[in-house]
């Protein structure tokens, strides 16, 4: 059973730090681009930072210079920190793989797999 679960969401003030986790389970993790994504309410999805190959990233300009996303092969695991929050980062945050391009999967929000998510709040 292929599963994406997030977890690190929370209730954090305007400058402060979250970092956010996606374990999988079910698939070949080295095979798949992995991303987050994110949606606010009565906002459009955006892909926040996809991570794929040898180290290969992708970043929304909304988040450049503030997220990193990383991944732990040994544990299936990829993470978001995420530094210098804006109230404007509150959504949603899921994760998502696709065995494809990294730009398919964050640009073009093709997925294969995707999570529940978890809800990050950013109080002004």
């Amino acid at each position: 059973e292929v599963q994406l679960v997030e977890s690190g969401g929370g209730l954090v003030q305007t400058g402060g730090s979250l970092r956010l986790s996606c374990v999988v389970s079910g698939f070949t993790f080295d095979d798949y681009a992995i991303g987050w994504f994110r949606q606010a309410p009565g906002k459009g999805r955006e892909g926040v930072s996809c991570i794929g190959g040898i180290n290969n990233t992708y970043y929304a300009d909304s988040v450049k210079g503030r997220f990193t996303i990383s991944s732990d092969n040994a544990k299936n695991t990829v993470y978001l920190q995420m530094n210098s929050l804006k109230p404007e980062d509150t959504a949603v945050y899921f994760c998502a793989a696709l065995r494809g391009l990294l730009l398919r999967l964050c640009i073009s929000h093709t997925m294969d797999y995707w999570g529940k998510g978890t809800l990050v709040t950013v109080s002004s």
